[in-house]
């Protein structure tokens, strides 16, 4: 005997082995398997074939079969193609078992997953995950039912918890996120915001006697503003805080003596015997159980796809493997099925060339720009004034004490609330000598940015490093477009922009709704401002210039190799450069957008929830001709540069490094099965996505988004909505009116702010796209 047949041997001895256990345990679960009577119709198998008599009548017909499969699995059901096809039963050789609805070899509609150690989850799935409506109840006694996003809890649903606890709320990502209402075994309970699986935000808790505190939280504790109230009607109102240095407030008695001797500590330590209950985690994913895919060694599978070069998708190859699998000899027949083959390649390498053709011209990766700007040295028209604001920022920064609370007066916001220093060269009181000339600097409502700069969990120190180091600061080669100019700090993390006095006027007035806005929506796509100041030259002209530090959208461990400056507009939205100077540096526009991006549903659902947030407050606020800005970067690129089309895949993680890992299966699994995980996600930051290219028809001229053509590129994206000073002034009013007499009024940027916001967001969601 040959190595050859006595390793044919072997496998098939296994093979049977597996067959009589799988047997045994599928008449144990799902009682006798009764084969179906054989008719003239009905395909027999092979001695070596493990697959048991069918009634199948066309192999392009669904029709009921029993498999046991080669590695022990066993499933009943209605079949197709080789995959379960619609309902059917599904036995894992580990004890897991599916019966339900299936689609293509994917569990899809209403099923139920059992696990060995009794969990069992029953509702709807979708391409293998629990997704939608469903119940999951744990082998302690947990159970959760109500809404889910690929396995995550995502949505509205009630969990009820082993040891007697419930919480009935609103779901992020698989922890309570937004309001929702938790309930001890004692009947304690509170109600209010929540965040990350904890109590965060405006929440109320009451105990059984009648006692209850309303006001602020954070990590599950009070923080801030708040109330305690006794049950015979008296209360403390104050400031609340684990630090007894923060903690203040006011005690109102009820009328008799009360509860003088009661001390607010004790709040914190009767809140430390409530914790919130973790709840158990689901043993293993459902996607993360593998099918055993049957393959009839008499089918020839198609491509999926075609490569980029033209050459056929290996799913041939696959198909061609399977037939040859125990050597080199195809076998009886196999000349026949070899020229079959062959033919079968023939015509499918003639229709990708045809199809190649007809489509888009491959995309390559854009020629690196340098880095931006030019160094401010000593000779440079602006090298006084840039020694003059670095002065002045590390005055503001290092005289100021630590923000005690995020809680905010009203006078804080006030316009009027501005310090005026002088710098004069040979030094004062309370600033340095200095080599620049004498100037006077001014900080416009310090007390509001320097919280800001703690709410975006800006370390002073580096904050004053990146500004106000050895390293000079870099002017971009030339102003935008609304005369402004810009300067980036050497490290990238900040933009400085010298501003109008309109537009300073515009952000003194919504300070203290931008303030609020930000506070309220952590994940908010509106730029982030640091400080508001101006520099005022000492000499004949008196000149003063404004200007605000932002962050810098683009800093990132990503590099960007395409910018989009996103309106919703059409009239004058394409770049002026051509195409040969166009470098990664390039600002494209709405007309120059050739890609559709399509983001994981739990996290398109938190873009078009940020995005309907952010415009309605810049619609209160009167703003207009605001953009998101967006950032691309490919994550495969050939050694020429070419950009590598991905299969039908979400990307859910971003890697390590910038190689082009692409997550397996696997991975994802891992991934949503630790929800932990997903904080190193952040919305607009690095934002794992799928671009799809477009192409626009030749006879639209101005046609916003183009058609889709299924060439989709794995991509990590930063985003955010930027200009946002712009107000609805006389100047815009008279730019619509003498514009609109000329184009079309819905194609021009200057649009009342409620039309503005409606279109901004119609165009951002056909742009942006949930991945299903």
């Amino acid at each position: 005997m040959s190595k050859d047949q006595s390793y044919v041997l072997k496998a098939w001895e296994v093979t049977v082995r597996k067959t009589q256990q799988a047997k045994k345990r599928a008449n144990s679960v799902f009682g006798t398997v009764s084969v179906a009577p054989h008719t003239d119709n009905d395909t027999t198998t092979d001695d070596n074939d493990d697959e048991t008599t069918t009634n199948r009548s066309n192999s392009e017909e669904v029709y009921h079969a029993e498999r046991v499969l080669p590695n022990g699995d066993y499933y009943t059901g209605k079949w197709y193609d080789s995959f379960p096809h619609g309902h059917g039963k599904y036995l894992w050789t580990d004890g897991c078992m599916y019966i339900g609805d299936w689609y293509n070899g994917k569990t899809m509609g209403n099923g139920k997953f059992g696990w060995p150690s009794g969990a069992t989850y029953e509702g709807e799935f979708k391409s293998g995950y629990m997704d939608g409506i469903g119940t999951y109840t744990g082998p302690s006694g947990d159970a959760y039912k109500g809404q889910w996003v690929m396995n995550l809890k995502h949505g509205h649903g009630v969990k009820s918890f082993a040891n007697g606890d419930a919480y009935d709320g609103e779901w992020r990502r698989g922890s309570q996120e937004g309001q929702g209402k938790y309930q001890w075994t004692d009947g304690c309970h509170y109600i209010g915001e929540w965040k990350n699986g904890t109590i965060y935000g405006k929440g109320t808790f009451v105990w059984t006697n009648g006692n209850r505190y309303d006001g602020f939280w954070d990590d599950g504790l009070p923080r801030g503003n708040g109330t305690f109230k006794w049950d015979d009607g008296s209360f403390y109102v104050g400031n609340w805080s684990k630090d007894p240095e923060e903690m203040n407030g006011t005690y109102y008695p009820s009328g008799n003596e009360g509860n003088l001797e009661w001390d607010p500590k004790d709040l914190f330590n009767n809140l430390s015997e409530y914790k919130i209950c973790s709840g158990e985690r689901v043993p293993m994913l459902p996607s993360q159980k593998k099918l055993t895919v049957w393959n009839s060694s008499k089918r020839i599978e198609k491509p999926r796809r075609l490569s980029v070069d033209g050459r056929v998708s290996v799913g041939v190859d696959r198909a061609f493997e399977k037939m040859n699998m125990w050597g080199t000899e195809i076998g009886e027949g196999g000349t026949d099925m070899r020229k079959e083959l062959d033919a079968e390649l023939m015509r499918l390498d003639a229709e990708g060339i045809q199809c190649l053709k007809s489509s888009p011209v491959p995309m390559k990766l854009p020629k690196s720009g340098r880095k931006q700007g030019e160094t401010i040295s000593k000779g440079h028209r602006n090298y006084e004034l840039m020694l003059n604001l670095q002065l002045g920022i590390r005055h503001s920064v290092g005289r100021q004490a630590p923000v005690a609370s995020l809680d905010l007066k009203p006078s804080a916001f006030d316009p009027k609330d501005k310090i005026w220093r002088r710098f004069p060269r040979e030094g004062s009181k309370y600033t340095p000598p200095h080599q620049s000339t004498e100037f006077k600097w001014k900080d416009y409502c310090p007390l509001v940015f320097r919280s800001l700069r703690k709410l975006f969990k800006v370390d002073p120190a580096d904050y004053m490093l990146s500004i106000c180091g050895n390293d000079a600061l870099r002017e971009l080669s030339s102003p935008g477009k609304s005369g402004s100019f810009f300067y980036l700090t050497n490290d990238d993390r900040y933009m400085i922009k010298t501003m109008k006095k309109a537009e300073t006027k515009v952000l003194l007035r919504m300070l203290a709704a931008y303030y609020n806005h930000v506070r309220a929506f952590e994940n908010s796509l509106v730029i982030r401002f640091f400080g508001l100041h101006c520099v005022k030259l000492n000499g004949p002209t008196q000149k003063k210039v404004r200007f605000v530090i932002m962050g810098n959208l683009f800093c990132s461990k990503y590099s960007v190799h395409r910018r989009f400056d996103l309106k919703g507009s059409s009239l004058g939205r394409t770049t002026d450069k051509p195409e040969s100077e166009i470098d990664s540096n390039t600002i494209l526009k709405d007309l120059d957008l050739n890609f559709i991006f399509r983001l994981q549903k739990a996290w398109y659902q938190e873009f078009i929830r940020q995005i309907d947030k952010d415009c309605e407050f810049l619609e209160q606020e009167r703003i207009m001709d605001y953009s998101l800005l967006v950032g691309i970067h490919f994550r495969e690129a050939s050694v020429a540069g070419e950009l590598i089309p991905s299969g039908a895949r979400t990307p859910i993680g971003e890697s390590e490094d910038e190689t082009g890992h692409r997550l397996s299966r696997a991975e994802v699994d891992e991934l949503l099965s630790d929800p932990s995980r997903w904080a190193s996600i952040r919305l607009g930051t690095n934002m794992p996505a799928r671009a799809e290219r477009t192409m626009r028809k030749n006879d639209c001229e101005f046609q916003l988004v183009g058609e889709p053509t299924g060439e989709f590129y794995e991509v990590v994206m930063i985003f955010g909505i930027i200009d946002i000073l712009q107000d609805y002034d006389i100047s815009k009013k008279l730019e619509h009116a003498y514009k609109s007499i000329q184009y079309d009024p819905s194609s021009i940027s200057a649009v009342d702010p409620r039309q503005y916001s409606r279109r901004f967001r119609d165009f951002i969601f056909k742009v942006f796209t949930d991945d299903s």
